[in-house]
């Protein structure tokens, strides 16, 4: 695929599922709970134990899957080979952007000042994660446009049911949620995952 068309699938679905388990398998469940729920953009962190045996799972699903927590160039080699279509890290790595740029991957970097956004696009970065997002107000992204109007930004961290359309409507181009589908399946399992999921995805198109 396309780098740019691997964006406008991200920009499209609007909701990115940040997966994190206790092991590859239970990351697959959760990935398959959220898809189920309509949920296409997935992203497996690399903080998961053995999660290359959840890209091997859902290799063959139609999940645009991605990679997270990716703190360096080796482990975005190894989740590109392992089928991620797009990576992600809590903070912009220049060589993981030389890498990406490379093999066409979109590469979106978690940044919170002007200073480090400037720096990612300068690095070919086309969407910027802003993380962790609780410590800004929505409004933020039109403060950021000012200076930098090319920038479009995934805020990821304390994106919730209740300000998802907050965000979207100040200029966010899709939002990651991670921290509620996991409580979701702790608390109520798979079918909760799913269910949850629906209620993002229809409050994402309200």
């Amino acid at each position: 695929m396309d780098k740019h068309f691997i964006i406008q699938q991200i920009t499209e679905s609007k909701i990115v599922a940040v997966i994190r388990g206790q092991d590859g398998a239970e990351a697959a469940e959760l990935s398959k709970a959220a898809l189920e729920g309509g949920i296409r953009a997935i992203e497996l962190t690399y903080t998961t134990p053995h999660i290359e045996e959840a890209f091997k799972e859902l290799r063959h699903t139609d999940a645009l899957l991605g990679a997270g927590s990716v703190l360096d160039s080796e482990t975005a080699r190894h989740a590109i080979l392992a089928g991620a279509k797009f990576i992600v890290s809590s903070h912009f790595v220049e060589d993981v952007a030389a890498l990406c740029n490379r093999y066409g991957i979109p590469y979106m970097p978690g940044c919170m000042t002007i200073r480090e956004m400037a720096m990612a696009l300068e690095a070919g970065c086309d969407v910027l994660k802003l993380f962790p997002a609780n410590h800004f107000e929505p409004s933020f992204i039109k403060s950021v446009n000012g200076p930098l109007p090319n920038v479009r930004i995934m805020p990821t961290g304390g994106v919730n049911l209740d300000n998802l359309k907050s965000w979207l409507q100040a200029g966010a181009v899709a939002a990651g949620i991670g921290s509620d589908l996991n409580k979701a399946y702790q608390q109520g399992g798979y079918q909760a995952v799913v269910e949850l999921s629906k209620k993002y995805m229809q409050k994402s198109a309200d």
